[in-house]
């Protein structure tokens, strides 16, 4: 009879743990989700200064492509980012700063470092929050849920 208790109890603890470490990870994967979500706004953000000086900068230069390419970048869905992303980024790196005042040359070139960092901030967190969720325990016991999966966001970097 005490074999039979100890054996159960051994059994529950057993039980008890493995559901307090796959609790941990399903913590784990739901903070990793807030970051990636965090990461997105930022670099949102970081995308829609660069494009708010890109305009000021098309305003002083007189470049309507320049201009057309930021409001479109600004008004492009997330599907469609990456390439008018890209295409404003290859495009502001064709502007001679010199002809620029020199605070809207700072300016924007602090709009494309801001850009770079919360691009890499994101796509850090994209790449855990993947790792993760490619784990068998995530998997077989459903712990990402309903949440979709994260993506990465791949623009051309400006030589900096």
């Amino acid at each position: 009879m005490t074999t039979w208790l100890w054996t159960g109890g051994l059994a529950a603890v057993i039980v008890v743990l493995g559901g307090l470490f796959l609790l941990a990870t399903a913590n784990r994967l739901d903070r990793l989700h807030v970051r990636t979500d965090a990461g997105w706004a930022a670099l949102d953000a970081a995308l829609a200064r660069r494009a708010v000086v890109a305009r000021a900068a098309a305003a002083i230069l007189g470049d309507e492509e320049l201009r057309g390419l930021a409001e479109r970048a600004e008004q492009a869905k997330r599907p469609d980012r990456e390439a008018e992303e890209s295409e404003l980024t290859l495009r502001l790196a064709a502007v001679d700063r010199a002809t620029l005042p020199p605070p809207l040359a700072e300016e924007l070139t602090d709009a494309e470092h801001r850009v770079v960092i919360a691009r890499r901030v994101h796509n850090d967190a994209v790449r855990d929050t993947l790792h993760l969720r490619r784990r068998r325990k995530v998997r077989y016991f459903g712990l990402a849920g309903t949440a979709r999966l994260p993506e990465y966001f791949e623009i051309a970097e400006p030589d900096l």
